[in-house]
């Protein structure tokens, strides 16, 4: 990274330069190396750069000093060219008579290293005395200016982490008219003290003594300081990340994903990227959104036949369960569904994992298992986060989450499950669809009751009728119910569903010779034929998850840039 030569004293404030230094001996005519050694040399302050004009002797070379405050001062020759920069300048002085030494120098850095306000709070919570590490230089969006007069502040955040810093600055900072009208949204630069502040809300400050701005903001800017609701954050989705509810809600969202891989890396689970285009819609619901160059015949299109967007990677994952055991996939999925619930979108992360050898109870304890290391993580890894969600989003959230992380998981039948929700009824429990009966695919009010109000805690409701599950389910003894359970939490109803898939070839053909899905998935059904064994799994919903552990109301929120129907702005 090069350098303009007559800027050097204010380019590399704060660098590190590397220096090649060259012992040469004069014998006779000749130079000769003695060695070379490599060094870094961390400048404390600007070295001092004289430059002298031209000489005959020299032609376009010029005489230049750099004086390093603490170090050495060099001389040397170097050619320069108007507006030209250079990577590297070499000098040479004269030890001794017969002695040289020469020096290259290169600044890896254009600019001061900003330290990051993560960094600094990580510091201060090891019990690391941060003072030592002014002067500072920090970079950041203002996020609130309030001016007093004589003195203003600054809430400054830079990304690295949930919470800001406080910057101070006063008339000493020369330009503070200038300052204090920087407005909320603007990138700038602090160079200041860090100050202690113990009996201040904040544990610490940074007293300013130069503020720059690096990039200023129009006053239309659309995030002032109130309160917006999440309807019109929703409409500027390229700028909502800045407030935050959605920085706090995005970090999260980060670190569920990678609490997701921890957890399955961990456990020795092979990852698997399943396609997003494919011939297969999984459950057989139909409604996929079609793959197309044509739209006016896209069964002939680019692959020969219909092409859609997955719903699903799980008939694709369980192929590589039979021959890596363990596997799960984690991407994103698409529903042509036109519903505009705020559990629902078209565009939704999911989740599948596949055990081989494994049973429902099984796949169930597996279940109970990652739930739980996922709330476990990110209470772990994001607190200030999820305190301000309980704070400001679901004031009971915290208390939910650590409910489930201390209560095992109850397990009930769906046939016992209906039951308990016809005694509600005739005891006098208004539900919004009370004809309760068997057979019925239950609705987010019944799995609250029965989680909320009869379990009072995380439930497995298992052994649903067949006639509502997807056809790869294990279709259980009594020719009724299939090896299927749904995962029911307080708060939210159903959170995963899975099942012991179908591993019996002849059962798996009828049942989809029924329903005309065979053609197209003799691929899958051959997985029964070559070395099949009984195998579970299930699907979570990352975006719902992340609802649940987050509190945050709907699915449009959870996502950046969420996709519903008729709604496709960015």
């Amino acid at each position: 990274m090069g350098v303009w030569l007559d800027e050097l004293s204010e380019v590399v404030t704060g660098a590190t330069l590397s220096l090649v230094v060259s012992e040469l001996r004069l014998e006779e005519t000749e130079l000769v190396t003695l060695g070379t050694k490599e060094a870094e040399l961390e400048l404390e302050e600007p070295p001092q750069l004289v430059k002298a004009n031209p000489s005959r002797a020299t032609g376009n070379n010029n005489l230049v000093f750099i004086n390093f405050p603490s170090g050495p001062s060099i001389a040397g020759f170097v050619t320069i060219k108007p507006k030209e920069k250079c990577q590297s300048l070499s000098f040479a002085f004269k030890q001794s008579p017969l002695l040289f030494f020469s020096f290259r120098l290169y600044t890896s850095r254009m600019q001061p290293k900003a330290i990051t306000v993560q960094s600094l709070y990580a510091d201060f919570a090891s019990k690391k005395d941060i003072t030592k590490s002014n002067p500072v230089y920090l970079e950041g969006w203002v996020h609130t200016n309030r001016d007093n007069g004589s003195i203003g502040f600054i809430e400054l955040n830079d990304g690295t982490c949930f919470k800001a810093i406080q910057i101070v600055y006063d008339s000493a900072i020369g330009d503070y008219a200038k300052v204090a009208h920087i407005l909320t949204g603007a990138a700038i630069a602090v160079k200041g003290e860090i100050r202690l502040t113990p009996a201040m809300k904040q544990p610490f400050e940074v007293h300013a003594s130069a503020i720059t701005i690096l990039g200023d903001v129009d006053p239309d800017y659309p995030l002032q300081k109130k309160f917006h609701t999440m309807e019109y954050l929703r409409d500027i989705a390229y700028l909502r990340p800045r407030t935050n509810t959605f920085t706090a809600l995005y970090r999260v969202r980060s670190v569920l994903a990678m609490a997701i891989h921890e957890f399955f890396q961990g456990k020795g689970f092979i990852y698997v990227h399943t396609p997003e285009i494919t011939a297969n819609d999984a459950e057989g619901a139909g409604q996929v959104f079609t793959v197309t160059t044509d739209a006016k015949d896209p069964i002939n299109d680019f692959y020969g036949r219909r092409a859609s967007l997955t719903v699903s990677g799980q008939l694709h994952v369980e192929a590589f369960a039979m021959a890596f055991r363990d596997v799960y996939t984690f991407g994103p999925t698409f529903r042509a569904e036109k519903s505009n619930t705020p559990r629902h979108a078209s565009e939704f992360w999911m989740i599948e994992p596949e055990i081989a050898f494994a049973d429902l109870d099984d796949d169930m304890a597996l279940m109970e298992e990652t739930i739980k290391f996922c709330i476990r993580y990110v209470l772990d890894h994001c607190p200030d986060e999820m305190a301000f969600f309980n704070t400001f989003i679901d004031k009971g959230l915290l208390e939910k989450l650590n409910h489930v992380l201390n209560t095992p998981f109850t397990h009930m039948e769906y046939t016992e499950g209906i039951k308990l929700l016809q005694e509600a009824v005739k005891n006098g429990h208004k539900f919004d669809n009370s004809n309760i009966e068997w057979g019925m695919d239950l609705q987010s009010e019944h799995e609250r009751y029965l989680t909320e109000e009869i379990v009072k805690g995380p439930m497995f409701l298992i052994d649903y009728p067949k006639e509502i599950k997807a056809f790869y389910m294990r279709e259980n003894d009594d020719g009724k119910t299939v090896a299927a359970c749904d995962c029911l939490v307080p708060g939210e109803g159903e959170i995963i569903g899975g099942s012991q898939r179908e591993e019996r070839y002849d059962v798996l053909k009828a049942k989809m010779d029924k329903i005309g899905n065979t053609k197209g998935l003799e691929w899958y059904l051959n997985l029964r034929k070559y070395g099949g064994c009984i195998h579970s799994g299930f699907g979570i919903g990352f975006d719902r998850l992340l609802m649940y552990i987050t509190g945050v109301a709907n699915i449009r929120d959870t996502e950046p840039y969420p996709r519903t129907s008729s709604n496709l702005k960015y």
